[in-house]
């Protein structure tokens, strides 16, 4: 008894401290992680928003069937109701039972098809930008009003975090409406970044569009969401967002460097399944 109040306040400790790591998830996923990462779009703000109308919606339903459950089990047991109603209908209850369901899913349903129209509907962009998906990379090109450049983006092994961090990240104004053209050289891949909002497929002939308008700085991770062969977990996406003075003078420092270096390295599997560049393979 003695020991007790030093319990509780090391219990509480600890859970002030898995509640910080539960809350976290800024740009990239968190140990313990319960919650949905830090939206930073206006897209993954409504989002999270709808994500939580539907979070009461949903214990709403499951408190009132419980409730009910309960009430049944209680009200109508063999000791309490020894002589069974013999009622088959009742036609309050049936239309009760049939319009409450309807009218749960159309105020599901208008914020939704909202939502998806605004994620479909592209606004003028600020910036284009071509992502392409390889197993198991990425290139990003930059239109010709921004330098006109292109690179590859490989996994790498010696940074943090690890399997998200990338040799040549992405890099991309703040409060800019940025348009991402997605695709794929070899099999299907899908280009998601949570923070932002965004998944897209990326198809081999295809050219898929979608957008985002970051609203805060900082180094954003993703991933390709679908399965797509052997390492598909070693192809990351992150993208780095500055103010626009600090993405004038990147541009610059990006066209020099992608024009005399060309292209990254590309990874691929070696003969024991291990990752390795295209060179080592050959």
């Amino acid at each position: 008894m003695k020991t007790l109040p030093l319990r509780l306040v090391a219990a509480s400790g600890v859970l002030a401290a898995a509640t910080g790591n539960v809350m976290a998830g800024t740009g990239q996923p968190s140990p313990w992680q319960m919650t949905l990462q830090t939206p930073v779009t206006p897209i993954a703000d409504r989002m999270h928003a709808f994500h939580d109308m539907l979070l009461w919606i949903i214990t709403a339903i499951v408190i009132l069937v419980l409730a009910l459950i309960l009430w049944v089990v209680f009200r109508f047991s063999e000791r309490r109701n020894p002589t069974p109603s013999k009622t088959t209908h009742n036609s309050l209850l049936e239309v009760a039972w049939t319009l409450v369901p309807v009218l749960i899913l159309v105020v599901i349903a208008v914020p939704s098809f909202r939502l998806i129209k605004d994620q479909l509907t592209l606004p003028k962009a600020d910036i284009v930008i071509k992502a392409t998906a390889h197993q198991w990379y990425w290139s990003y090109e930059y239109p010709k009003d921004q330098g006109g450049f292109s690179f590859d983006s490989n996994l790498a092994q010696d940074k943090e975090p690890r399997l998200l961090a990338v040799d040549n990240e992405v890099v991309l104004p703040v409060d800019t409406t940025i348009r991402v053209q997605v695709t794929a050289s070899d099999v299907i891949h899908a280009f998601a970044m949570p923070s932002f909002g965004l998944k897209i497929d990326a198809i081999p002939g295809r050219l898929n569009e979608t957008w985002f308008h970051a609203e805060k700085e900082g180094v954003f991770y993703g991933q390709c969401s679908l399965i797509c062969g052997q390492n598909h977990a070693y192809m990351p996406i992150a993208i780095r967002i500055v103010s626009k003075d600090a993405y004038k003078t990147w541009l610059e420092q990006a066209k020099k460097k992608f024009a005399a270096n060309g292209a990254g390295q590309h990874y691929a599997a070696n003969d024991n399944g291990q990752l390795a560049t295209e060179a080592a393979v050959r």
